[in-house]
């Protein structure tokens, strides 16, 4: 497998099909899935190409094997067509009446003895019996209800009347005997014509299942051997005709590290087929934009889809997908952070991950599809979210104590019966905080009433560092594509401004946060001074001097004010100011004139500049904002389990011994749906929508064009794939 980090290299390459061979060659090429083709007929219609006859009957012979799907159905209604006959003769056979007999649709029954009775004046009588059974039509094999029907009449005339009325009503009209005994012969004569079609149509039967059988087991290969002659076809029709040499020439796209696959396909096309002239390839120059190929395994194939769902990579440059694998499972957890949660989302991917060979998964509905398609991103995502969930100790809204709190709180009130209304935590009292917890938050906090407070000042903290983080991480893989591209220059006038920019404001932000963490203890965390108050005097510069984090606190932020000024113009100017300055014919950094467009458009390039540069400074901003949506929805998901628990399973808990254990197990069933439907489902999909939000716009577009086309190679593996999607 490729490099994930980046695209792999590719080339136009030439091909030279002799006439003999190209068929066979083209089909090594399908079977090895190495290269994709270019049109050098685009100029000419597809009902002006030299193989359309052949694509025709290739699409003739589909749509004959196709039909061939619907024979086992026609078959069973044949089947079932006749048994109606079947049916209808032996309940005629039974009739003891005389005169006009036969069947009627039954809701035909109504009109049709007003009929007889308007025309007739009276003169006949009618006696209905409903079957037993609704039969099919043999007209057109609709189930419908029948009657049969008798009909007494006198006279010749009305005898015709009768007649041509049941004609008029569409009425299976059958011969009623006047005496006896031709009534008994009939009835004889029908059971052995009955017995006899029973016989015809059972070897029948046994007959068409043994010849169904025998070529279902032959039409997949059939349809999938079609549909490789109509794509190689499709191919052949993209390939120019050398008159003077007799032969095709094709051009493909092809990674370099597969040239010599290339070579030994054309070999074995050319010895099957037995000719005497073997066809062969020479790699061509160019200066078009080559396809972008990123292989991928079945477990990064769902990263990997979602980074080109925001766009294709331009070719060569960086790929995220390779960091995604980590950031996006860890964003969406610090988001949906519960152990209990995290674990049910884990032992579900498991699950899927484990019978990822069973069929039916492949074939199953959409929604489901869905989720086997992404089962090692939910594996990650679950296995990430059972550690965020440890260092926030939340397991369906409650903490786990496993290693003792570090508090002790019974020196802050006087009773236990105090401690049990209200429990507010506060470290500054002496021999209260004994120490720190020592994996994630103290379980003592699910208990007090100023936890809101403490875990809303922890978790926006936590999201401001991890954005700053992120965010930065973004421009520093943007300068690994200068350097591929061979464009320092874009590393000194756009990277590096581009960095102090960030670092020298939401940078020394994260160093203010790590700062009073470390330097201030509990006992002096009430004379600590606000952040945000002190990053907010950063650039108002007040009159009157404040206390500050630390000494000199004023001179070093008045130094990054000055560096992120100066960063600025260079951001915006400089850039634009050195490619005219190459334009005059100088060079620098490894690039001369000859590098620099020749359609050199200054304002062009200025304005573009300018745009990137306000996008940039402006999304600073907005951007590290965005990242508190962490803050926010890990806050929404804790209270909306909470409110779950405190709804259901603690109403459940409170009741008495003796109605509480039939209570407990609707409510912990409900419990359970809820937490399903709700949190799982409902709250996972809006963190992992967030997290792919911040992806694409706060991180990717520091680095990520994403203009790229995608590699589609000639494959077979392509159309018996899309062919089994087909049939599901």
């Amino acid at each position: 497998m490729g490099s994930l980090f980046r695209s792999e290299a590719m080339c136009l390459a030439q091909l030279f099909l002799q006439s003999g061979t190209a068929y066979e060659c083209l089909s090594a090429l399908g079977e090895k899935g190495l290269v994709q083709f270019r049109d050098l007929n685009q100029n000419v219609s597809s009902f002006q190409r030299k193989f359309v006859g052949e694509v025709k009957r290739c699409e003739e012979l589909e749509r004959i094997l196709g039909k061939f799907y619907f024979i086992s159905f026609c078959f069973v209604s044949f089947r079932g067509i006749n048994n109606s006959l079947l049916s209808i003769d032996f309940h005629l056979s039974s009739l003891s009446h005389r005169f006009v007999s036969g069947l009627i649709n039954q809701g035909k029954v109504e009109a049709f003895e007003k009929m007889l009775w308007r025309v007739c004046k009276g003169y006949t009588i009618v006696t209905y019996a409903e079957l037993d059974e609704p039969l099919e039509d043999p007209e057109t094999g609709e189930v419908i209800k029948w009657y049969v029907f008798l009909i007494s009449f006198w006279g010749e005339q009305i005898g015709h009347k009768v007649k041509k009325i049941c004609d008029c009503y569409h009425c299976h009209v059958y011969p009623y005997p006047n005496t006896a005994e031709e009534r008994k012969e009939i009835q004889e004569g029908l059971n052995t014509r009955i017995q006899d079609l029973y016989t015809v149509l059972h070897k029948t039967e046994d007959y068409l299942r043994q010849v169904l059988c025998k070529a279902a087991e032959s039409v997949y290969s059939h349809v999938i051997q079609v549909k490789k002659m109509k794509a190689i076809y499709h191919m052949l029709n993209m390939c120019s005709f050398d008159v003077t040499n007799k032969c095709l020439i094709a051009e493909v796209w092809c990674p370099e590290a597969d040239l010599h696959e290339l070579r030994r396909a054309l070999e074995e096309g050319s010895r099957e087929s037995g000719a005497t002239i073997p066809s062969f390839m020479n790699t061509i120059p160019t200066k078009e934009t080559p396809p972008t190929l990123i292989r991928t395994n079945k477990f990064t194939e769902g990263f990997q889809n979602i980074v080109d769902a925001y766009g294709v990579g331009s070719y060569r440059e960086v790929n995220p997908a390779l960091f995604t694998i980590i950031t996006f499972p860890f964003l969406f957890a610090v988001m949906f952070g519960d152990f209990g949660h995290g674990f049910v989302m884990f032992l579900f991917a498991l699950l899927l991950v484990i019978n990822e060979n069973h069929p039916r998964l492949n074939q199953s509905q959409e929604i489901m599809r869905m989720f086997f398609n992404g089962r090692y991103i939910l594996l990650l995502m679950g296995l990430f979210s059972v550690y965020t969930g440890l260092i926030y100790n939340d397991c369906f809204s409650k903490s786990v104590n496993l290693f003792g709190s570090g508090w002790n709180v019974s020196a802050m009130y006087s009773s236990s019966h105090a401690l049990a209304e209200v429990l507010q935590l506060d470290p500054s009292v002496p021999g209260v905080f004994q120490g720190p917890y020592p994996l994630g938050i103290d379980p003592i906090w699910n208990l007090a009433t100023n936890r809101l407070t403490f875990l809303n000042s922890f978790k926006m903290k936590m999201s401001v560092i991890l954005g700053i983080i992120h965010m930065t991480f973004g421009v520093i893989l943007g300068i690994f594509n200068h350097l591929h591209f061979r464009k320092k220059f874009n590393i000194y006038l756009v990277s590096v401004p581009e960095l102090l920019f960030m670092l020298c404001i939401f940078g020394y932000l994260i160093f203010m946060i790590v700062y009073k963490w470390l330097v201030y203890s509990a006992e002096t965390s009430r004379v600590a001074p606000s952040i945000l108050i002190e990053f907010i005097n950063m650039f108002l510069f007040p009159a009157s001097e404040t206390n500050g984090l630390y000494s000199g606190q004023e001179h070093v932020q008045r130094l990054l004010l000055v560096v992120t000024a100066l960063s600025v113009p260079v951001l915006f100017l400089g850039k634009p100011l050195f490619l005219l300055w190459l334009h005059n014919g100088r060079s620098c950094f490894g690039v001369s004139r000859v590098s620099v467009s020749l359609d050199f458009n200054f304002g062009e390039i200025l304005m573009t500049q300018v745009i990137h540069s306000i996008e940039y400074c402006l999304g600073c901003i907005s951007n590290t904002a965005s990242y508190l949506r962490l803050w926010a929805l890990s806050l929404a998901h804790a209270q909306l389990s909470d409110v779950l628990w405190t709804m259901l399973v603690r109403v459940g808990l409170r009741v008495d011994t003796t109605y509480g254990v039939l209570l407990l197990l609707p409510v912990i069933a409900l419990f359970a749906v809820l937490t399903i439907f709700i949190l799982l489902i409902m709250e996972g999909l809006s963190a992992f929508l967030h997290a792919i939000r911040l992806h694409w716009v706060e991180f990717q577009n520091k680095f990520y064009v994403g203009a790229g086309t995608k590699f589609v190679p000639f494959s077979f593996r392509l159309l018996s794939s899309k062919f089994v999607d087909d049939m599901a």
